[in-house]
């Protein structure tokens, strides 16, 4: 239920900092239990009527807003020295709020990954269940599943019966509306006892008992309208603050790199000079390509348009129908290296550039783990969309997206985002002060690897654009979204990335689930190493980014940690 602060407990058995995607379903699952008592902490509010959050196509309209941290990187060397806009979301629901509603699983490789790198108890075979366990998929009638090749699905997706509601294209509810971690893991449970939610609270610290040699933590100090507040921990803490905002909490509490926390006269709790390192991001770029005549796109409501706008606003609200019903990218594909022809040699292409590209010591275990992936020719070096409409990546930093001064006319726009990502990246914070964005570095492509793959993948774009049935589309001579969006040869696709490339808001790994040795933060349990009752539940845990969206691997961690909880309550 939501709570004020003059209704708190003095403690609870667990807080869960962060009501986003895991923190809501964690206290979903451990609220089952009537004896628990369960406190939410989350600093944003609740916006489950939020047309911006519950309409499919407005889910644009979120980055920017007050629904988004607005959190901006470093300037990024490799990308010409442009700062990144790296949306994350602030409301209860977190980023499954404001995301582009992309439902893509990874691979079983890249979870078998995650328990070679030293994490016992994450293979596919144990994490599968967890995938299935979080969604259920509402497909259309039999003609329209034939018209669409829906057949690969099989039976044993179609039994999935999970509280997030998905079809097909995307994940919304019915009738066409997004299902989100608000939507299916709190509003049905909300009115349970002994589950508190309090919305505009942003946490301070984590506060531990002296003396300990793996340090207890006995309360979360935090801030709420302007004051601060402090509540009692009886079981754990459970940190689900997302990949910048749980490191920034395990610094300001102490837990992390002795050198950057005593600089900023934050007491050492815990050394542990892997916190917020490892950070990993997918790059995306695209090309927009003029459609013929006749074609409808997406152009006129990207652009605002009043008429369309009105038009489609009265099909959704008259219907559930229309534009408005649709989010996120139309098609997605996971494409080799090199151009896909059997009597091209793309296996060799990879090879040779795997080979010329030594591994990053510090990073050794993971670049060996996805040069072997990749070797494979079983997972894909990139992925390629379509969005159906245009999108203008060469605006300036103050931009807030990259659908702002678009020009006249219809566009489809092909784009590529990388799966595997050779560079990290860091965040970290800035000061003792808890109100203080942390300092995000990515370092985005400070590997060569991945401008290299990335780069190709940019190429094929041209290939694709006059191979049938797309050529049918596409305007012959028609506009491009930018004079620079020629990308014939190698070297021209890779300064297009460097001048285009943005973050596809899929960062990770900065509280990493590894071996302590090995850069880890947290233990195969999501223990944080040196506490004894703190656990990190979100994306920052994942050692080696998935080369899919974030959003299913996050449900399936939630899901996988709640068991862990329960199995040591």
């Amino acid at each position: 239920m939501s709570v004020s602060t003059a209704r708190l407990a003095d403690s609870y058995d667990y807080v869960i900092i962060g009501g986003g995607t895991s923190g809501l379903t964690v206290a979903n699952r451990l609220s089952k239990n009537p004896g628990v008592h369960i406190l939410v902490l989350e600093a944003g509010y609740d916006h489950l009527d939020d047309p911006r959050v519950t309409i499919p196509a407005l889910c644009m309209q979120a980055p920017g807003s007050d629904l988004d941290w607005q959190f901006v990187t470093t300037a990024q060397e490799e990308l010409k020295d442009r700062k990144v806009r790296q949306p994350q979301g602030r409301l209860l629901g977190g980023s499954s709020g404001i995301n582009n509603q992309a439902f893509i699983c990874p691979s079983s490789n890249a979870i078998d990954t995650w328990a070679e790198l030293g994490n016992d108890g994450w293979e596919w075979a144990i994490m599968e269940p967890y995938y299935r366990k979080f969604y259920t998929l509402n497909l259309p009638d039999a003609e329209t599943c034939r018209h669409l090749g829906l057949d690969y699905i099989t039976d044993t997706d179609k039994e999935a019966r999970g509280p997030v509601q998905g079809l097909k294209h995307g994940l919304t509810g019915s009738p066409y509306s997004c299902s989100y971690g608000a939507t299916a893991y709190y509003a049905p449970v909300a009115q349970r006892t002994n589950l508190f939610v309090l919305t505009g609270a942003e946490v301070e610290r984590i506060a531990f008992i002296d003396g300990n040699a793996d340090k207890v933590a006995n309360a979360v100090c935090f801030m709420y309208k302007g004051k601060s507040w402090t509540v009692g921990v009886r079981k754990e803490v459970i940190v689900a603050a997302g990949t910048f905002q749980s490191p920034k909490i395990l610094e300001l509490s102490g837990i992390g790199n002795p050198g950057i926390l005593e600089s900023l006269d934050i007491k050492v709790v815990v050394r542990n000079e892997n916190v917020g390192e490892n950070l990993q991001d997918h790059l995306m770029t695209g090309i927009s390509f003029e459609v013929n005549e006749g074609i409808m796109t997406g152009d006129s409501l990207m652009r605002q348009d009043p008429e369309a706008i009105a038009a489609a606003t009265e099909l959704y609200q008259s219907h559930k129908a229309g534009p408005m019903t649709v989010g996120g990218i139309a098609s997605h594909a996971f494409m080799p290296t090199g151009t896909p022809d059997p009597a091209s040699k793309t296996g060799s292409e990879l090879h040779e550039l795997l080979q010329q590209h030594p591994v990053d010591s510090k990073y050794e275990h993971q670049h060996e783990a996805i040069r072997k992936m990749l070797e494979a020719q079983t997972e894909g070096t990139g992925a390629l969309f379509m969005f159906l409409a245009q999108t203008n990546l060469h605006n300036d930093e103050s931009a807030k997206d990259y659908l702002q001064n678009l020009q006249a006319g219809n566009f489809i726009s092909l784009g590529t985002c990388q799966t595997y990502v050779f560079s990290r990246g860091s965040s970290h914070v800035v000061s003792n002060n808890s109100s203080d964005p942390p300092k995000i570095d990515p370092r985005y492509l400070s590997h060569p690897l991945d401008l290299e793959l990335l780069a190709r993948h940019v190429q094929f774009f041209e290939r694709l654009a006059r191979s049938r049935p797309l050529s049918d589309y596409i305007k012959p001579n028609g506009k491009r979204n930018h004079p620079t969006a020629y990308v014939e040869d190698l070297d021209a696709a890779k300064e297009y990335v460097r001048t285009t490339a943005l973050s596809t808001y899929h960062p990770a790994g900065t509280c990493a689930m590894l071996p302590r040795n090995k850069g880890g933060v947290v233990d195969h349990r999501l223990v944080v190493y040196g506490t004894k009752n703190v656990r990190v539940v979100d994306a920052s845990i994942m050692p080696l980014i998935p080369r899919s969206n974030l959003q299913s691997t996050v449900y399936a961690v939630a899901e996988r940690a709640a068991d862990l909880i329960k199995a040591d309550m």
